[in-house]
């Protein structure tokens, strides 16, 4: 497959290339609309990552380090969120934004087409050091639980290594 070309404005990455779509198409990088592929930052640094895409701004094509800058001034969790990103990607999971539920990410079981199906869980990131409330926690839950989905913690320690802990109601 050739590299896809992107561009970015305003803060969002995007290609009209026929292999943009190819690859939304085979694995789940992305979301059409408007005649364009759209790449959440986590899609966008994995992708660049692999050797898969080159993000341009105007007629400049910019590094991984570059794009990182300009995803940290309006995301000041993209490097916890990336590393969780890569982490479920390379495991085999599509990993698709999670705003919707005010989380970090929605996930989808392996092998699972996310048109015909539900996603399994939605991911909060934190790095091992931040304190949350038993508020801020019970209110991810009771978002998890409303929806139907299943509640996964991603905790990203100082050796940036990454544990899981998938939370469920239970019922006495």
């Amino acid at each position: 497959m050739e590299t896809i070309l992107a561009n970015i404005e305003g803060g969002m990455v995007s290609s009209n290339a026929r292999e943009a779509f190819s690859l939304y198409s085979k694995s789940h990088f992305g979301e059409p609309s408007s005649g364009k592929v759209h790449y959440t930052p986590s899609e966008c640094l994995f992708l660049l990552e692999k050797g898969k895409i080159e993000v341009f701004s105007g007629k400049k094509k910019l590094t991984g380090k570059n794009l990182l800058e300009l995803f940290r001034k309006k995301d000041k969790k993209i490097d916890v969120k990336y590393l969780v990103f890569r982490d479920l990607r390379e495991k085999g999971y599509i990993v698709k934004a999670g705003l919707k539920f005010g989380a970090e990410f929605r996930v989808y079981e392996k092998g699972s087409n996310q048109k015909a199906s539900h996603s399994k869980w939605i991911v909060f990131t934190d790095r091992e050091s931040r304190k949350i409330s038993w508020n801020e926690f019970s209110a991810r839950n009771r978002v998890a639980h409303s929806t139907k989905k299943k509640l996964l913690v991603a905790v990203v320690d100082e050796e940036n290594d990454i544990t899981y802990y998938e939370i469920n109601w239970i019922r006495t």
